[in-house]
């Protein structure tokens, strides 16, 4: 088994998407967070590394001894996964995830989504993102469903209500026709269940939560954990708000159709992103009833997961280290 770190700032949402990879591996990853000052924090991605971060200074994020893999991801991380490479002597298989922003030669595996622009024979492209959803995690929700969700009636739907984002913002009409295309949705035999997250704002939960109780649907009181993982396991369809890649993402892991509303604002990559889902048969526009068939689920983290492993082990091979 492979020594892996898991290298980024901290930002959550690089975090989460190399532990997803590196727990698809089978991989306990070491977690490395680098925390460059200024000046050296305006210098990335291309670097260099704050010289108080070297691997030869005490307490360094990237000291020796260095791992077999290293994935990173986020802007801040692009030089220091060079400075592994470096330090290791070309011994470490790097990886990044996202568009590096300095070409193709930042890691010996470069995985990107299909609406970022980078290519290269290093390059790995697919539709969605990784995450932490695996399909162990799936099939265990599915084999013992929550009561709440056992108790619902087929076909059943899932809500998973967004909030603002830094593209997209719920206007009082959009949280009124989110609201009435629900409202259908239930009036037209479907079962509905939920749950909002972190960004989702008072009046759209009101609103939602409102529907589910006119026609007896399940929406997490926010007591306890979020059911996110049952809800998306458990569902005939999936109605998710366009605010969040990641979410529309996770759900097109289960292969059940999704039903994307999109509120005021928008962005190029979002709608490049959703009309490849569209095109692979995964994602609808939501307009208060069910659309769409099932379809085989896109597991991009097991792809780009493999990906590595075999690009790993050639790399030993070629290193003489096999």
């Amino acid at each position: 088994m492979p020594t892996l770190w898991v290298l980024t700032d901290g930002k959550a949402g690089d975090e989460v998407q190399c532990l997803g990879v590196a727990e698809r591996m089978g991989v306990v990853p070491e977690v490395r967070r680098i925390n460059p000052g200024k000046p050296w924090s305006w210098l990335m991605p291309r670097g260099p590394i704050d010289p108080r971060e070297a691997p030869d200074r005490p307490g360094s994020p990237i000291r020796p001894p260095f791992p077999d893999i290293a994935i990173a991801s986020g802007r801040r991380a692009v030089a220091y996964l060079r400075a592994v490479k470096k330090a290791s002597n070309g011994a470490t298989f790097t990886v990044f995830l996202k568009d590096p922003r300095t070409g193709t030669g930042a890691a010996d595996l470069i995985w990107v989504s299909e609406h970022d622009r980078l290519r290269g024979d290093n390059v790995l492209v697919t539709i969605t993102s990784p995450h932490r959803l695996a399909p162990q995690a799936l099939a265990a929700a599915r084999a013992a469903p929550l009561p709440q969700i056992a108790d619902l009636p087929s076909p059943r739907a899932a809500v998973l209500a967004g909030g603002d984002s830094r593209h997209h913002t719920f206007r009082p009409d959009d949280i009124e026709r989110f609201a009435g295309e629900l409202d259908a949705l239930a009036a037209s035999g479907v079962a509905l269940m939920g749950s909002r997250s972190r960004r989702t704002p008072p009046a759209l939960d009101a609103a939602i939560g409102e529907v589910f109780r006119r026609h007896g649907g399940w929406w997490w009181d926010g007591s306890g954990p979020n059911p996110y993982v049952p809800l998306l396991a458990n569902a005939d369809a999936i109605v998710a708000t366009a605010d969040s890649t990641n979410m529309i993402g996770e759900a097109a892991a289960t292969g059940a159709p999704i039903l994307v509303f999109e509120p005021h604002g928008g962005h190029g990559k979002l709608a490049k992103f959703l009309e490849a889902l569209k095109r692979y048969g995964a994602v609808h526009h939501f307009q208060g009833k069910l659309e769409g068939r099932p379809y085989d689920p896109l597991d991009s983290t097991g792809t780009i997961a493999a990906a590595i492993d075999e690009g790993w082990r050639r790399h030993q091979a070629a290193m003489g280290l096999a």
